[in-house]
């Protein structure tokens, strides 16, 4: 294994829309509870991808401008959604106006990016008074109880021998936190996690584990056979936890 590539979703574009699962709807009631979908108001989509997130923003009647380095990613979130503006650049690459968005928006995107580039560049960004929404989805919830797939899970990932990924682990909210209000751009005003869960059988597990950056083919196999395994469907818990910040 080597480090986890960032073009991997390029390779897959095609596959990611029906393979990952969306983003669970107590998130986005949360958002509307907590006044930060305005209708008519502009939101900034990084690291956008084929457009799980920026859909669901346009549905709540947003204007949206999605950034997204991925030219084959980008085509087929332009093909869903010609209404948004899309910029093929990276987070920390693309030119961005000032003052212009009111939220901006990081959906499973914000560890692969320099926050000491990109958290000055949103703040900027931003009018006064708005709001950067992060969120991620975490494959396994660290907190369920735990089952043999699972267990299946982390022995194939026990066989790595690859270097973890910069940054706070995937499931340290906590640590997260405190990187986005690094440098003083930003102030958290809410944390959240939502807890969910999803049957999958061996092809759903073959299509959501290929979209993985850091998962080989026969890592994936594995993960498919150790679904057979049990008997052909498990139910994989999960989390996605929210930070929700003002910039200052």
């Amino acid at each position: 294994m080597t480090t986890p590539d960032p073009a991997h979703f390029e390779h897959h574009a095609a596959l990611y829309d029906d393979a990952r699962p969306p983003y669970p709807e107590e998130l986005w009631q949360r958002l509307r509870d907590l006044s930060l979908l305005i209708p008519g108001g502009h939101a900034l989509d990084l690291g956008a991808g084929s457009g799980q997130a920026t859909g669901r923003l346009l549905a709540e009647g947003m204007h949206g401008t999605a950034v997204e380095p991925g030219v084959e990613l980008g085509r087929h979130l332009h093909e869903r959604f010609p209404q948004v503006s899309l910029l093929a650049a990276t987070a920390e690459q693309v030119a961005i106006p000032d003052a212009t968005f009111d939220i901006a928006v990081a959906a499973t995107s914000i560890h692969w990016m320099d926050l000491s580039i990109v958290l000055p560049k949103i703040s900027r960004a931003l009018r006064p008074g708005g709001h950067l929404l992060v969120w991620r989805h975490i494959f396994g919830d660290p907190l369920s109880e735990a089952t043999p797939f699972r267990q299946h899970i982390a022995d194939i990932v026990s066989q790595r021998h690859a270097p973890p990924r910069p940054g706070p682990a995937d499931v340290d909210t906590t640590g997260w936190a405190t990187a986005l209000v690094s440098g003083n751009f930003f102030t958290e005003t809410h944390r959240e996690e939502f807890r969910w869960a999803i049957r999958l059988d061996p092809a759903a597990v073959t299509k959501l584990f290929t979209t993985f950056s850091d998962w080989s083919a026969d890592e994936v196999r594995q993960a498919a056979q150790a679904v057979k395994d049990e008997g052909g469907s498990v139910v994989e818990h999960y989390l996605t936890a929210l930070i929700v910040l003002e910039r200052l």
